[in-house]
């Protein structure tokens, strides 16, 4: 799959200096695709065809919006496979997940954004003055390798919906679901300069974005020294910043009849999509009185966990994304040996068998304690840290200690739901999942802390893109 042009006011041009490199299968460490690298000069000729459209763009009305993100949702449904199968080769996610939770979220947020776009009320009197909600200009979007349609359509579906026009980065290492998604929208008739997509190093375009003085927003999902990148260049132009970053989320088993199958799901939370999640439910709490019970579930759980060849419908887990990644777990695996974690299963090193591609053994650490490196940084990878607490207010103090608050999970029996939402009420987290229970497109996701700040998906999401304005002596 080669793009070597960029998506710019409606039409696939060169780039201004032409670079380009490959897109690598992680799976088999070979070049799947190729793209073309963007410069400031591009960034330049994006923005400025964004700015050009906003004018006309903003002022469609609410059913014209609608009836162009139904458009865009019936192309996407046509072009499905190919979205699913692109996600599959650059980023390894094992074909089950790629068409099913990879894809399939991309159609839920452009419905969720259809029902929010429906129902918004974007002029209402207020008092003796007059309320308006106006799109906010130009918007640069900066999305992720580990969920790219997911990412790249909780900001684009908003966006679209909202009447904004935008640029739009996705990572040079999985963006070949993305490009597609530019021929998507192309299709299905969004208008020119609406949608422009440049391919970048996060140094050269992602900042040149942030830089630029007529981007009005700047949303960024990955890493939260990205995100602190982004906000510093942005703030020279004081726009509007955005950020879903890092996380190291909690998992609090509590001590009930439930314990084994909340301890087996949880190992499964962490090993799907290879642990490149930003909610993973990395951090596992258990009473300290069934430690030992909880690291024999966890060792089982991953030890069914089938890891292999992403095009099998087989296989549970595929590789990490890059040989980038594939080093910077090996090392934290490592790091927690060394520091005196207990191994439960796993370790460093490919499973057994595997000889090629950035694949890695489903992990579990046992008798952690929360100054672990391991239970501190980010491993964004299959690797599990289980530790213990003595009570209610232990757990929820080792919970909350960390410097992120992207998401945190309760888990145990139903029937004490009560007690699980005395836990979730504590939590210093943008999203609690009790029992693990999803928030699909309509629940609204981000983070406290070093998780970012703003919200993304349904209501909260759209508001993002928009200004509030108060006229004042206008009121009907």
């Amino acid at each position: 799959m080669k793009f070597l042009q960029f998506y710019i006011d409606g039409k696939w041009i060169d780039p201004v200096k032409p670079e380009t490199i490959d897109v690598i299968n992680p799976a088999n460490e070979e070049p799947t695709g190729q793209i073309s690298m963007g410069s400031a000069a591009d960034v330049d000729l994006a923005v400025a065809a964004a700015k050009k459209a906003f004018p006309s763009y903003s002022r469609f009305s609410v059913k014209e919006r609608v009836e162009l993100l139904t458009s865009v949702r019936e192309e996407y449904k046509r072009r499905y496979d190919d979205v699913a199968h692109a996600i599959m080769i650059e980023m390894g996610a094992p074909i089950n997940l790629a068409k099913g939770g990879q894809a399939s979220v991309g159609l839920g947020h452009l419905k969720t954004a259809i029902r929010v776009l429906s129902e918004f009320t974007f002029e209402y009197p207020h008092g003796n003055y007059t309320i308006r909600r106006e799109p906010i200009g130009v918007c640069g979007l900066i999305t992720p390798w580990n969920w790219p349609i997911n990412q790249v359509m909780a900001k684009l579906a908003p966006c679209l919906a909202s009447g904004c026009t935008s640029v739009l980065k996705p990572s040079e290492i999985a963006p070949l679901s993305t490009m597609l998604m530019a021929e998507i929208c192309h299709t299905a008739g969004v208008p020119a300069g609406v949608l422009n997509v440049i391919n970048g190093f996060g140094p050269i375009v992602g900042e040149a974005m942030s830089a630029h003085p007529d981007i009005a927003l700047m949303s960024f999902t990955g890493s939260t020294r990205g995100g602190i990148a982004v906000a510093k260049t942005s703030a020279e132009t004081v726009k509007r910043v955005a950020q879903e970053l890092g996380g190291k989320s909690a998992n609090i088993i509590l001590d009930d009849d439930a314990m084994a199958e909340t301890v087996a799901r949880g190992v499964t939370g962490v090993m799907d999509n290879t642990g490149q999640s930003c909610n993973a439910p990395t951090r596992m709490l258990v009473p300290a009185s069934r430690h030992e019970e909880a690291l024999a579930v966890a060792k089982a759980a991953a030890e069914k966990v089938v890891v292999g060849d992403p095009a099998s419908e087989s296989t549970d887990m595929g590789p990490l994304v890059s040989d980038v990644q594939f080093n910077k777990v090996q090392d934290l695996i490592q790091k927690g040996i060394d520091e005196g974690a207990t191994l439960v299963t796993g370790g460093t090193g490919r499973p057994d068998g595997i000889n090629r591609g950035y694949f890695v053994r489903p992990t579990v650490f046992g008798n952690v304690n929360n100054d672990m490196t391991i239970a501190r940084e980010e491993i964004f990878g299959p690797v599990l840290s289980i530790l213990s607490y003595d009570n209610r207010d232990d757990a929820i103090a080792i919970a909350n200690d960390t410097d992120y608050g992207l998401a945190a999970y309760v888990s145990g029996d139903p029937a004490n739901m009560d007690q699980l939402m005395d836990y979730a009420r504590e939590l210093r987290a943008g999203q609690v999942h009790i029992n693990y229970t999803g928030g699909g497109t309509d629940a609204p996701f981000g983070g406290y802390k070093q998780s970012g700040n703003g919200r993304e998906k349904a209501e909260w999401g759209f508001e993002e893109y928009l200004e509030t304005k108060a006229i004042l002596g206008g009121a009907q």
